[in-house]
């Protein structure tokens, strides 16, 4: 795991989640992940990206609650390249990337009873994701050792 020097032994302080968070020395074969949601959670959090804070997005609805731990891979970014990569592969014009961190869902055995945490997980697809004319694409993952998913190599494993 990535270690982080502190020259100053007393200064306190929390990495924003998105920017000052190591992707991983194995990436894209492993991934830090930040949890922003369980699936258990009742309203939808999302990180500040001005403080890096987990902020209330809005009330979950009963048909949209998460199915895995969801949230994002640090250091990433939806931009240009997604967008231009999503339009070429859908044949629909004019996408763009939504500005955000690159989405995960991570599947577990486990109940994690609540986000604001980072994980490893290993990546074994994703889907594609259009909200207006923005590329919103999901990487699927599994939590590294998880005793259930943790053999998954690839999304067909889920089958």
């Amino acid at each position: 795991m990535h270690k982080i020097t502190i020259k100053n032994k007393h200064l306190k302080f929390k990495l924003h989640p998105w920017h000052g968070v190591f992707v991983g020395d194995n990436a894209p074969e492993t991934v830090t992940c930040y949890i922003e949601v369980v699936p258990t959670d009742t309203v939808k959090y999302e990180v500040d990206k001005q403080t890096g804070f987990l902020k209330i997005d809005r009330p979950q609805k009963y048909s949209n609650v998460v199915p895995a731990l969801y949230g994002f891979i640090p250091q990433t970014l939806c931009a240009d390249n997604v967008g231009e990569y999503c339009s070429e592969k859908t044949g629909r014009p004019d996408i763009k990337g939504d500005g955000d961190p690159i989405d995960i869902l991570v599947l577990t055995e486990k109940n994690i009873s609540h986000g604001d945490i980072l994980c490893e997980a290993r990546p074994i697809g994703g889907f594609r994701m259009i909200d207006g004319n923005e590329a919103d694409d999901k990487i699927i993952a599994v939590l590294k050792g998880d005793a259930v998913y943790g053999d998954f190599k690839d999304l067909s494993d889920a089958n």
